[in-house]
């Protein structure tokens, strides 16, 4: 899986494009979550830079000039949901932030089916309120889609949040928020060190890498890297 920010259009676009193109070839990932891609009536920045073999769903929140999130897989998506997550009056309804969408994959088996949720809270500095309750109205949502119709549960996107802040704490089971707990597996966390008890989950995180982080001929993909984490299943204790 993929996650990254596309930057738009902006900067030297026609040599960035490049640079995606052809990363995103040599990385060929499985399911994709774009944030500032941009889908006008005659372009699509998602099918461009990934070519036409994906299957692709775009949040129909979007700004003036295109931008917005999407979800890119390889296999169907399905029941493609969207939620504006405009917990308080800050939160600007005609901004691509604040906001959730979440689709079902048919990820063939030994995996199988997966709930992926895509996540982009409020970016600004002092909108950590936002995201704390933007984390929890996300959490809640996913619950109630999964109990409604089990699956494995991928939450990702662009957080907008350092580790320590109480919404990221929130999400992997460090703390509670608003009556609220739920505990992510976070696939950048550290693996296991001299801990004796490991939660289990039945998907194994075997890599999880930073990706488009150098620069190519001297262009730059983007104004953000991109992540990478690679997905199995469990298999024994």
């Amino acid at each position: 899986m993929l996650t990254m920010n596309l930057w738009n259009r902006h900067g030297d676009w026609a040599r960035r494009r490049t640079v995606l193109i052809e990363g995103l070839r040599r990385l060929d990932p499985d399911i994709v979550a774009f944030q500032e891609a941009v889908v006008t009536d005659d372009y699509d920045q998602v099918t461009d830079l990934l070519g036409a073999y994906y299957h692709v769903r775009h949040q129909a929140g979007r700004e003036a000039d295109g931008s917005g999130c999407s979800i890119a897989s390889r296999w169907p998506v399905h029941r493609h949901e969207e939620r504006h997550l405009r917990v308080t009056d800050r939160v600007d309804p005609a901004e691509l932030t604040g906001r959730l969408a979440c689709a079902e994959i048919d990820v063939p088996a030994p995996i199988g089916p997966v709930l992926l949720a895509h996540h982009k809270p409020s970016p600004w500095l002092g909108y950590e309120h936002e995201r704390e309750l933007q984390a929890v109205a996300t959490a809640r949502y996913v619950e109630e889609r999964h109990r409604r119709r089990p699956a494995h549960v991928v939450l990702l996107g662009h957080f907008d949040a350092e580790p320590e802040s109480a919404g990221i704490r929130f999400l992997t089971g460090r703390q509670s928020l608003d009556g609220c707990s739920v505990a992510y597996r976070d696939a950048w966390a550290p693996g296991p060190g001299g801990d004796t008890f490991s939660p289990v989950n039945p998907l194994r995180i075997t890599s999880c890498e930073r990706v488009f982080d150098e620069p190519s001929d001297g262009v730059w993909a983007g104004d953000h890297f991109g992540v990478t984490a690679e997905l199995a299943v469990l298999e024994g204790p």
